[in-house]
């Protein structure tokens, strides 16, 4: 398939093979549960309500650094603050703290926060968006003003961006004066 010396049509017949398994695993992969875990396997939960699960770490080949290393990874300091770890089929581990280890959020206060909507790019690298610009219901003279606020304009801004409450974040390029 990667040989140079062989005819391309000698290496169109391995690459058509692999897309067909491709194509068949995956058809696979949707349809059965069984098969699928099979292939792809199944989450571990290494942590269970704040309890290592020894078997399963032996089982996963996963050491206490390395996981203490990937809880790190996650912001959880502790193993202590941790009501369950799971490793999943990527490899990826999800974290659950404990309860009085969680972040807080709004809901937890009964507040309701305004809706911040999504940041455009306004400009990258110099290059003015102007589909973005449109989408925001405002032209290029609009943006020359609010750049104008930072001293530069448009074509020398590394980036420009709206956020959902109208706060514009510019910052020029370096060596632009």
């Amino acid at each position: 398939m990667t040989e140079t010396g062989i005819p391309i049509q000698n290496g169109i017949v391995p690459i058509l093979g692999l897309l067909v398994m491709h194509l068949i695993i995956s058809v696979i992969n949707m349809k059965s549960i069984k098969a699928r875990e099979i292939i792809c396997g199944r989450p571990t939960i290494l942590i269970y309500r704040g309890k290592i699960n020894e078997k399963a770490l032996i089982r996963e080949r996963f050491t206490i650094t390395e996981l203490e290393e990937r809880l790190r990874g996650n912001n959880i300091s502790s193993l202590g603050d941790v009501e369950y770890a799971i490793l999943e089929t990527s490899g990826g581990l999800t974290v659950i703290p404990k309860p009085n280890k969680r972040n807080t959020i709004p809901e937890d206060f009964n507040i309701q926060p305004e809706y911040e909507g999504i940041p455009y790019d306004l400009v990258i690298d110099g290059i003015v968006m102007h589909d973005n610009l449109k989408e925001i219901g405002r032209d290029y003279n609009w943006l020359k003003t609010e750049v104008a606020k930072f001293g530069i304009k448009p074509q020398q801004a590394l980036v420009v961006t709206l956020d959902g409450k109208g706060q514009i974040f510019c910052q020029k390029k370096d060596g632009v004066k």
